[in-house]
């Protein structure tokens, strides 16, 4: 058994491993074959003299996972032989491989002779035990992110449902042998709507994945006018659902500085949220009202409020809870369309009795 290198055996010290020599088993695979299964009883500690072997766990009924590669010079087997505990894994030579055998009786009889070869092992162990986990957190994180972008493609799907809906009955009312020039005419700008729409909530979900807030290109606009004309087109909509929105009026007629598409984004996410809880019909209320400095507007719905397991995390990206679609994107997305005018967002609920969602804007001066 004489060392190859002076890395021989992973780093352990040679000249107490031949002490072994003697008594150390030379066996020989062939490539593809089994040398240990997981459950065996671990009786043998291998030192690779030549080839390579394939450590491996089950991860389900039919199927198994690589963990780890064997090279010429290191050894494999070791924790079943130490904790008297069955193989938790197995061991394929991938190629022609001779390995040494070395029993538990006489590994643990050199272990308490030579103390410094069990202080190298226990830095072996620990090298091993490292390497594991950073593999372990790195494809965590590999799953994370494709989870993330899991969770985004759902958002798409589900966000786009709607506009495409209204896209779809507006193309079929405008294709009617009996439609009028009128009924034409509007169901071309419903389209239109639609399809700026769906434009501004890819840009929203390009936006709420970049570090810093694009720069806002602000218009003024008289309040009133602005979520008439909104509530219009987004009642339309969820009246195709049995639902019903509607303004409280008075609006306050003031001026206010906004991106109108980004702010219709707001208006469509809290609307649509509500509707989503309502599920069997309801009524979904705008009001709007002076407060100092500030514009404050409630959207408040008859559904059966937030539940006490998602309140604290509503504004989260992709906290949700008991929707079958949506991915909890939507409120972030709120949250930051407001914080990016300059105006907070809130929530408040009573079990049974609704939910109403606030948010501020600062009035043009």
């Amino acid at each position: 058994m004489a060392p190859t290198d002076g890395k021989r055996f992973a780093g352990l010290l040679n000249e107490e491993l031949q002490a072994l020599q003697h008594t150390a088993k030379m066996r020989r695979f062939a490539a593809g074959q089994t040398i240990f299964r997981a459950g065996d009883p671990g009786d043998g500690f291998y030192l690779v003299e030549t080839g390579r072997v394939i450590i491996s766990a089950a991860i389900g009924d039919n199927e198994s996972r690589p963990l780890a590669t064997v090279s010429p010079g290191e050894f494999f087997g070791e924790m079943a032989l130490l904790d008297d505990a069955p193989r938790s894994a197995t061991a394929t030579a991938e190629m022609e491989t001779r390995a040494y055998c070395i029993g538990r009786e006489e590994l643990l009889a050199l272990l308490e002779q030579k103390p410094r070869l069990a202080l190298n092992l226990i830095r072996e162990f620990s090298h091993r035990v490292r390497s594991l986990n950073q593999k372990y957190i790195d494809e965590i994180l590999q799953a994370e992110r494709l989870a993330m972008v899991g969770r985004f493609a759902r958002t798409i799907v589900h966000d786009f449902k709607n506009p495409l809906n209204v896209i779809g009955l507006a193309a079929e009312m405008a294709g009617m042998d009996v439609a009028t020039p009128e009924m034409r005419s509007h169901a071309q700008t419903r389209i239109v709507r639609q399809c700026a729409r769906m434009t501004n909530m890819l840009n929203e979900l390009l936006d709420f994945t970049r570090s810093t807030s694009s720069q806002l290109i602000l218009a003024s606009v008289n309040y009133a006018e602005y979520v008439t004309a909104l509530a219009d087109e987004i009642g339309t909509e969820i009246a195709e659902r049995g639902m019903r929105l509607c303004l409280e009026p008075p609006l306050p007629a003031v001026v206010v500085r906004v991106e109108p598409q980004r702010l219709s984004r707001l208006f469509y996410n809290l609307v649509n949220n509500a509707v989503d809880e309502m599920q069997t019909g309801g009524i979904v209320t705008i009001r709007a009202l002076l407060h100092g400095d500030e514009l404050v507007t409630e959207v408040q719905d008859s559904g059966p409020g937030i539940a006490p397991e998602i309140a604290t995390r509503l504004f989260e990206p992709f906290a949700t809870h008991g929707k079958q679609n949506g991915t909890g994107l939507g409120l972030s997305i709120c949250k930051k369309i407001i914080e990016d005018h300059g105006g907070r967002i809130s929530a408040r609920s009573e079990p049974g009795r609704g939910a109403t969602f606030v948010f501020t804007l600062p009035l043009s001066r």
